[in-house]
């Protein structure tokens, strides 16, 4: 199978079976969200990149991953330390202290780099052991001591506190929020809806949650460039609480973006939904989001989610190998448009016959979509087929026979009054 080829896993557990289908041959499309929520953009050529970095440093820390965040939090200490030994090492060769023994030093006991390295630790560490401390011979040093000390507290409090924000910010907590690897398309409540699970697998839940949907499609023009266009899903049930699993569900109809699209449609379209899911966290109170996308490859048709949830007699139970599991449910091939279209006729007719049938029983009287049949030939049992082009025929009390009867066939259904 060649990397332009697609294939499609359908996880239905059907009589212990699991059903494999091959859906399409199409070039390969480029994510623009991965299914961890991670954006797949690179930026190159970024106009003061490093000067943006720089200058919201505090952003930057709390952005960063743990591994290079300690290695900071290690290096901030580290360098400060060197840098100030260095200082007090100078500060010792001028006046003489690792050359003279005689004069009294301006820091007692450093008479080497070490020395000086290990005051400045013991100085912005505060561990005062008692061996070396700033004498009154040079004021400089002095100057220094205080200088270190105030930046020790300005390091501290920075790093330390990049590092609270950090925690704070609960990212992990995003990877216990679960969206199914993929979408549903199937008939609910009778209409054509696109369907997928989200949950919560933590015991402290989410207490409130958005969900919004987009569809962005990619539009490339003669020029070989490419434009993105967004367009909102509108859905049934974006305002949920995260107690138990939730299907969120659009419905396909005419504000919908994939009002014209079908089976075979799916198969060959370019487009990618993104799920964004925004939730307050019962445990900290702070606001979180997880995010996740659906190319049409993940995107499964006429197929429907299995019960997730249990009523016991005194608690719920949630199945949650059941959460991925689905069922392959009747869904017809066409678009919702085309349902749409061929519902019309029908529900005209239907309603035709209603207000055909109302007047006919209090007024007598027939209309040309109604046709008419004498009671002596419903009675010998003959096959009634009203032809398709009805007459107009008024019966009124003195002229004509009584109607006894009306038959109106329509595809497989009968009515009769």
């Amino acid at each position: 199978m060649s990397h332009t080829d697609t294939w499609r896993l359908v996880n239905v557990k059907e009589n212990n079976w699991y059903q494999y289908s091959t859906i399409c041959r199409k070039p390969f499309q480029n994510r623009f969200l991965q299914k961890d929520g991670s954006c797949n953009v690179y930026f190159k050529n970024i106009f003061g990149e490093w000067e943006s970095y720089v200058v919201d440093i505090f952003t930057t820390l709390v952005d960063i991953k743990w591994r290079h965040m300690l290695i900071i939090f290690s290096l901030s200490y580290v360098l400060s330390w060197l840098l100030f030994g260095f200082i007090f090492w100078i500060i010792a060769l001028q006046h003489g202290d690792t050359s003279n023994m005689e004069i009294r030093p301006c820091i007692d006991n450093v008479r080497s780099f070490a020395g000086a390295f290990l005051f400045s630790l013991e100085t912005q560490t505060t561990i005062g052991y008692g061996n070396r401390c700033v004498t009154e011979e040079c004021y400089m040093a002095i100057i220094l001591v205080t200088l270190q000390s105030v930046l020790s507290c300005i390091i501290d409090t920075f790093i330390i506190g990049a590092a609270m924000a950090k925690m704070a910010t609960a990212r992990k907590r995003a990877q216990t929020i679960r969206f199914s690897y993929f979408a549903l398309v199937g008939m609910r409540d009778g209409k054509l809806c696109l369907m997928w699970r989200v949950g919560d697998f933590r015991p402290n839940h989410v207490v409130e949650g958005n969900v919004r949907a987009q569809l962005l499609r990619y539009h490339e023009d003669h020029e070989k460039g490419i434009t993105m266009e967004y367009k909102d899903l509108k859905l049934v049930n974006d305002q949920i609480i995260l107690v138990t699993p939730v299907t969120v569900v659009h419905v396909i109809d005419q504000d919908s973006p994939l009002y014209a699209l079908d089976r075979k449609g799916l198969a060959s379209d370019r487009f990618e939904i993104l799920v964004t899911f925004i939730y307050t966290g019962d445990s900290t109170g702070t606001s979180h989001q997880s995010r996740t996308s659906y190319l049409p490859r993940e995107i499964l048709w006429g197929f429907r989610f299995n019960n997730i949830l249990l009523a016991k007699k005194k608690y719920y139970k949630v199945d949650c190998v059941q959460f991925e599991e689905m069922t392959e449910y009747y869904a017809p091939f066409c678009s919702a448009k085309q349902l749409d279209i061929n519902a019309q006729p029908t529900n005209a007719f239907a309603s035709t016959i209603g207000n055909a049938l109302s007047n006919a029983s209090t007024s007598m009287t027939t209309v040309s979509s109604l046709a008419t049949v004498d009671s002596s030939n419903v009675d010998n049992g003959e096959n009634l087929s009203p032809s398709p082009v009805f007459r107009c025929r008024t019966l009124d009390e003195n002229g004509a026979k009584p109607l006894s009867k009306v038959v109106v066939t329509l595809s497989e259904l009968s009515l009769e009054s």
